[in-house]
């Protein structure tokens, strides 16, 4: 299971930033990846040249989930490992008659801080966070890329130690414009010819602190 490795990883990590004095957490959270990836690519022949069969491929919008683990910070603030995944499709085509490519899982595993603005039990906040995204397709080999970060929300105490919480992040995945894109033992799919691929996604989650 691919995205059990990646949760896996994200908590071997853990260690790098936790203090045993410090107030530490952990935030589960569910949502929506909202307007997907588009990036353009021309389709590749078996020879691995250009078609000039040029598609504009589109992540699918999906539900999404994952996992922040952090250390609190007296900034007001906190630094955190975020695991997101998300089960989705790339398709291809027109608003009405979308053409699928193939499935594809998308994880975001990202290092990223918050800072508090605190108004009693509301607090909202701005956050930042880089790492990679890793895209897994049926029957293609993954890619990993760096990618970026930022959104905001706000946090609601409900008590000392658990709040609930609503965000929305925007993560930019740095991809290069000049490579192929998805190859498996014997060829790859497409000659991309974009720079970034854009996600935005909205996030509702609770957290428990310790």
């Amino acid at each position: 299971m691919k995205h059990t490795q990646s949760l896996l990883l994200l908590v071997s990590l853990l260690p790098v930033t936790m203090s045993t004095q410090a107030e530490v957490f952990v935030a589960p959270f569910g949502g929506y990846s909202l307007g997907g990836g588009q990036f353009d690519v021309n389709q590749i022949d078996i020879n691995a040249d250009q078609t000039g069969d040029k598609k504009n491929v589109k992540v699918e919008e999906s539900s999404h989930y994952g996992l922040m683990l952090g250390i609190g910070t007296n900034d007001p603030g906190n630094i955190y490992l975020l695991y997101s995944h998300q089960a989705s499709e790339l398709k291809s085509g027109g608003l009405f008659t979308p053409d699928r490519l193939t499935s594809l899982d998308l994880d975001y595993i990202h290092l990223g801080g918050t800072l508090y603005f605190p108004r009693g039990d509301i607090r909202p906040y701005v956050t930042a966070s880089a790492g990679i995204t890793r895209m897994l397709p049926d029957a293609w080999s993954s890619e990993t890329r760096f990618s970026m970060g930022i959104g905001g929300g706000v946090e609601y105490q409900v008590t000392q130690h658990f709040g609930l919480f609503a965000d929305i992040r925007g993560y930019a995945t740095f991809i290069n414009s000049d490579s192929s894109l998805f190859c498996n033992e014997d060829e790859c799919l497409w000659h991309i010819t974009s720079d970034v691929m854009w996600q935005a996604q909205a996030n509702l989650g609770l957290k428990v602190s310790f």
